[in-house]
């Protein structure tokens, strides 16, 4: 794994459309891309050397591409799909599970997917929030067994703070299980420091990180070292991806994310229909061909290596499994 501190790699990430045009090898802005995107273009340079030169059709690329048809308005696709402002129990905790809650540990990310349920996410309310207020919040709540560190990107904290919020969460009795939401590892692994580690190691509780892989061609061998760095520390690694039309549509695509993910030894969890957030109706996959796309991977792989496919819908009291 390259020696650049992570901190760097986020500071140079490609934020500009012209930018990304030149370092893709194409002569002029293609056409389909959008120049001024109200959802701001953020790109590491890690995750844009795996983008293939001069392709428009690259799964990468279009996870992170700002296009022009983002600007349309679609009946039924809204700002909140999730409803998640009804789920705030205070600034920066959310409450949408039985025994669980969410912390929104860092309002920013370090990648602008596309197809993000969160692009319209009031994180202006939830920034100025002091954490150990929240998670002294969490410790009054007996209920509670499970904390979500979530965002925005829980890993853009620094080492010392990831190292207190564990600290802190390890001292309340109640609480069983810290899972970690992150897509870092995934688009700069050198964020997987000696000191984040270690700091892993030493929770008194148990860690599960949730990364976030949509497509095999995402895991390069930088990233697996990170993963493998992860898996040595003793945390739980699993897996949820979005299934995205163009991306990774397909059953062919799911099979080379799962096999590869077991190389890595992370296992596959949960595969996402889209949230219907205004902005991203062009990566939706019809429920119909999602069903069939899965029926393909259960046919292919062992059952340990299907994700199970799954839609949120607000209110309930769990993610709706869609098919077995």
């Amino acid at each position: 794994m390259g020696s650049q501190p992570w901190q760097e790699c986020l500071r140079e990430a490609v934020r500009d459309i012209s930018v990304l045009t030149q370092e893709l090898g194409f002569s002029s802005i293609p056409d389909s891309w959008d120049a001024n995107p109200d959802f701001p273009l953020l790109v590491p340079r890690p995750f844009l050397q795996r983008i293939k030169q001069r392709d428009e059709n690259d799964p990468l690329l279009l996870q992170v591409v700002p296009l022009k048809v983002e600007h349309g308005n679609h009946q039924d696709w809204v700002n909140d799909p999730l409803n998640e402002q009804n789920a705030v129990l205070e600034s920066g905790l959310l409450k949408k599970y039985f025994a669980r809650v969410l912390v929104i540990a860092a309002p920013v990310c370090a990648v602008n997917c596309r197809y993000c349920f969160r692009r319209h996410f009031p994180y202006e309310e939830h920034r100025s929030f002091p954490i150990h207020k929240t998670l002294d919040q969490i410790g009054q709540d007996p209920s509670l067994t499970e904390v979500i560190l979530s965002g925005g990107e829980p890993l853009l904290l620094s080492d010392a703070k990831i190292r207190e919020v564990l600290d802190r969460l390890a001292k309340i009795e109640h609480l069983k299980r810290i899972r970690i939401h992150t897509r870092l590892p995934v688009v700069i692994p050198q964020r997987v420091t000696d000191a984040l580690i270690g700091h892993l190691k030493a929770s008194r509780k148990k860690t599960i990180v949730v990364l976030h892989f949509n497509h095999a061609n995402e895991i390069d061998d930088d990233v697996a070292n990170s993963v493998a760095e992860l898996r040595d520390a003793g945390v739980t690694l699993l897996n949820q991806s979005v299934l995205l039309s163009r991306v990774n549509d397909d059953a062919q695509a799911l099979t080379d994310l799962s096999e590869r993910l077991l190389e890595i030894d992370v296992l596959p969890y949960y595969v996402h229909l889209m949230d219907r957030v205004n902005g991203t109706t062009h990566f939706d996959v019809p429920l119909e061909r999602a069903v069939e796309i899965h029926r393909e991977l259960q046919a292919r792989l062992p059952g340990y290596l299907v994700p199970r496919l799954v839609r949120e819908q607000p209110g309930r009291p769990a993610k709706e499994l869609i098919a077995v």
